[in-house]
């Protein structure tokens, strides 16, 4: 086998590693499950205000809150955030 099949190879295993959170010296953050409807709720928000200050459709967020699916990557990044400091999330949108 050639040098790029091998650095395939070796790419390939350390993205396995670092799914699975094996790797040496990968820590792997997993953003904690947000509770949305609450979330909205402490803000005062409707569902469209709270969509369109955030960016997300209506739809993806009574999907949310009925729990028929879960914010995953960036959008429960972001969910985090709102719900550790929405002021400052406010702020840093506006």
């Amino acid at each position: 086998m050639g040098k790029a099949f091998e650095s395939i190879k070796q790419g390939l295993t350390e993205a396995i590693g670092h799914a699975k959170g094996t790797q040496a010296g990968v820590k792997v953050w997993r953003p904690a499950p947000v509770d949305v409807a609450a979330v909205r709720g402490r803000l005062g928000f409707t569902q469209a205000q709270f969509a369109a200050r955030f960016g997300v459709s209506v739809a993806t967020l009574r999907h949310w809150e009925r729990g028929d699916r879960n914010p995953q990557g960036p959008a429960l990044v972001l969910l985090n955030l709102i719900d550790r400091d929405p002021a400052g999330v406010l702020r840093a949108l506006s």
